[in-house]
């Protein structure tokens, strides 16, 4: 299954990517949870479309979005990796999974994981963008383990820090409360930037936002026109 597809202009030089933005659940996958699970954070980065298809207006640039919820597959994972069909998330289990054997897992790879990133990898040849834009989003407070989680905006990276390095000292500057690899770490949770951006020396800018703070229409506005001043001096600075 392909991305969803957000158009915009390529002169900017910058492609958004957003691998969470989706709680959509196609009919023939039975996941073996509530229903109501799938507006939670476990199933979807909440708000992540509203603001990417915002932040894409005001940067006039393409985006690509994750088509399934991360409970059917997690798009930033490696197709290897074991957390890439949950079995479990955040104190809460995925029976449905649990029951996959390894050829509907592959079955899986093949109708989504693959063609997603294919998709990101064809896009990425074609236009050339100068810089990826990474954009998640996150719970204020996890269920297991959880501690507050005060920072507005988390900035990710791995070993290429090219884009963080400008990013975080703008978003200060504009009295965002940042996390420097916050609420976790970029070296730790990237595949997907490792696989397009860092693989191909390509610099990226990863954005995390807290979701109660792109909830509603108001929130991603708001949001909006804060953080796309930083993507381009972020852009423009490299």
């Amino acid at each position: 299954m392909m991305p969803v597809a957000i158009e915009g202009g390529v002169r900017s030089g910058l492609l958004l990517i957003g691998d969470h933005a989706s709680n959509h659940v196609p009919p023939d996958i039975d996941l073996g949870i509530d229903a109501a699970l799938l507006d939670e954070h476990v199933a979807i980065d909440i708000g992540v479309a509203a603001l990417g298809g915002a932040l894409c207006a005001a940067l006039d640039c393409p985006g690509l979005l994750g088509p399934v919820s991360r409970l059917v597959i997690d798009f930033n994972r490696e197709e290897d990796a074991p957390g890439l069909i949950p079995l479990s998330s955040d104190g809460h289990r995925i029976p449905g999974n649990a029951r996959l054997d390894e050829a509907a897992r592959g079955a899986r790879l093949d109708r989504f994981w693959r063609p997603y990133h294919r998709a990101i990898a064809e896009r990425i040849t074609t236009e050339r963008p100068k810089m990826l834009i990474s954009l998640h989003s996150f719970t204020p407070m996890l269920r297991e383990g959880g501690t507050p989680r005060p920072w507005q905006i988390g900035v990710l990276y791995n070993r290429d820090a090219r884009a963080a390095r400008i990013a975080i000292p703008l978003l200060e500057a504009a009295g965002i409360v940042t996390g420097d690899n916050q609420p976790y770490s970029g070296r730790l949770l990237n595949a997907t930037m490792n696989r397009h951006a860092e693989a191909a020396g390509l610099p990226y800018l990863g954005l995390e936002v807290r979701q109660d703070l792109i909830g509603d229409p108001g929130g991603v506005a708001h949001w909006a026109a804060r953080l796309a001043p930083v993507i381009v001096a972020t852009s423009d600075g490299l």
